[in-house]
């Protein structure tokens, strides 16, 4: 992978627990050719790469827990973490919160605390690109 990212084939990429994410080039325009919404979960340092590409015009939604405590809370319900995986996504959360909360950052910002009222706020963000996507197609037919 460091070699492709070198060779520039990933939009962006990030290190995010130990592990280096990205999305290529390629999966971005195979989403767009099909003229689907291409959606990606991205990490801080993947959204300020995507920002600075002039061939994009995204829409940036941050989603986050009602409250650390929330997400910490929820993490130790899944049994998955140690205290010492559980502590460095906990600092990687804070970080990303203050990040998210940072105006200008994101166009909509979506709490999940209630699954109803998280997704009618997400759906609603989306429409508008979805509409667009549809123009699009009517208008290559």
């Amino acid at each position: 992978m460091l070699k492709r990212i070198d060779e520039d084939e990933f939009v962006e990429h990030a290190q995010f627990g130990g592990n280096i994410y990205g999305t290529s080039r390629k999966a971005i325009q195979d989403v767009a050719r099909s003229n689907r919404v291409c959606v990606l979960d991205l990490e801080m340092q993947g959204c300020e790469s995507i920002r600075c590409l002039p061939e994009f015009s995204p829409l940036f939604i941050f989603v986050q827990p009602p409250s650390l405590e929330a997400l910490e809370n929820r993490l130790r319900a899944r049994n998955s973490e140690t205290e010492e995986t559980l502590a460095k996504r906990m600092a990687e959360a804070k970080a990303a919160l203050e990040y998210g909360c940072t105006p200008g950052k994101f166009d909509v910002v979506v709490v999940n605390d209630d699954l109803d009222r998280a997704y009618d706020t997400l759906r609603t963000a989306l429409l508008p690109k979805v509409k667009e996507v549809r123009e699009l197609q009517g208008s290559q037919q």
